[in-house]
């Protein structure tokens, strides 16, 4: 018999309700949307609330999100209490789960290590689907996020050597580069990934002379491929690494683990035969780090000296230069917001969309990566599964 014909049905646009929470984790300045990306949102469509503060510390005032058109609360009460989507840039605390409302959807960071025990299960009581910005991919597969705030925390590494060298800092008093006559300084970066390629232009466009170093051949062809010129590459040697670091000006740690504690690479015993007064900027800090004399510092008291020897070692670096780390972030999830309203709701969003949803690690509660059910012990369901099922 004929058959009707059957014509695909439009998907209604979905109209998002999104709110931005003022950040109060230690010494976190980013905000994930600035007032530009905000006006897009509300053009399309969108609402957006935000608690009075929250872009304060970027440098965005309450006056450039209200002009924008976003509704300004005062209280974190009243904006978990009225939006359906929580966006911001670290995980929630255990006074901000509480206030989060049932089916709610959370947009962050998950910096899993950080995490207290009960972090997950506090999230899955109230049925919430939760996203991990860091594991979000775009159409190539890279993770736009962490080779976004890489590429920051690169630059900037350079700069805050060239900072320490200085008399300014009580440093050795040397130019991070060189002039005519003079030999240049001498940068060692271990590590040849997005932090280490940065950190590598970052020193030649400045003069110095630079040497990589890394466990993978191919990453390091990678960096010299990217950047374009020749520079110093090698494995990772203990005896040459220590050699180059006994001459070396600045020492960048960019070493990331692929899961677990970053190796350490550089002894002590190393460490105290560098030059007195020479620089060590650990970005891996936020994993363990890489220098064994490495501990944890802050931006307010950001450098200690060990064998005379000035260790940097503050695991939020792209806090330190929050206004441009807030847009690199804004331009990430502007998109998303606008694609997750065009095809009509997250649920849509996480089917259509595979880079996406290899972000998500809680669907309405239910926990969707096996190796988080594994680690805290509670039971999990593959996302695939889970979106079948609907």
């Amino acid at each position: 018999m004929p058959q009707e014909e059957m014509l695909e049905v439009a998907r209604k646009k979905g109209s998002l309700n999104i709110g931005i929470p003022r950040e109060i984790t230690f010494q976190e300045n980013r905000v994930p949307l600035v007032p530009d990306d905000v006006a897009l949102l509300l053009n399309q469509g969108h609402s957006v609330l935000v608690e009075t503060g929250a872009g304060k510390n970027a440098n965005f005032q309450d006056n450039d999100y209200s002009e924008a058109g976003a509704q300004i609360v005062y209280t974190p009460e009243e904006l978990y209490k009225n939006a359906e989507i929580i966006l911001k840039v670290t995980p929630p605390s255990p006074q901000e789960i509480e206030l989060m409302q049932p089916k709610q959807t959370l947009l962050s960071t998950l910096q899993l290590p950080a995490q207290p025990e009960n972090f997950l299960k506090k999230l899955i009581d109230k049925k919430i689907t939760a996203l991990a910005f860091e594991w979000i991919k775009d159409e190539e597969g890279v993770f736009p996020v962490i080779r976004s705030m890489g590429e920051i925390a690169g630059g900037t590494s350079i700069l805050i050597a060239a900072e320490y060298l200085s008399n300014a800092n009580n440093g050795q008093g040397s130019i991070l580069g060189g002039i005519s006559g003079v030999a240049p300084t001498e940068v060692v970066i271990i590590g040849a990934g997005t932090v280490g390629e940065y950190a590598a232009r970052a020193a030649l466009g400045l003069g110095a002379t630079v040497k990589v170093f890394d466990n993978s051949v191919y990453r390091l062809r990678r960096l010299q491929n990217s950047i374009g010129t020749r520079v110093f590459t090698s494995i990772i040697q203990p005896r040459v690494l220590g050699k180059h670091l006994r001459t070396c000006d600045v020492a960048i740690g960019a070493l990331r683990a692929s899961g677990g504690r970053t190796p350490l690479v550089v002894t002590e015993e190393m460490i105290s035969e560098m030059k007195v007064g020479s620089v060590i900027v650990d970005v891996s800090i936020d994993q363990g780090g890489c220098f064994e004399t490495s501990k944890v510092t802050n931006h307010s008291q950001p450098v200690f000296r060990k064998h005379g020897v000035i260790h940097y070692c503050v695991p939020n670096i792209a806090s330190r230069v929050s206004r441009t780390a807030s847009y690199a972030l804004s331009t990430i999830f502007t998109p998303i917001l606008q694609e997750m309203g065009e095809t009509g709701g997250l649920p849509n969003m996480i089917r259509d969309h595979s880079g996406v949803r290899s972000g998500v690690y809680l669907y309405n509660g239910i926990l969707t990566k096996k190796y988080l059910g594994d680690l805290f012990n509670l039971p999990s369901k593959d996302i695939e599964l889970l979106l079948a099922a609907l």
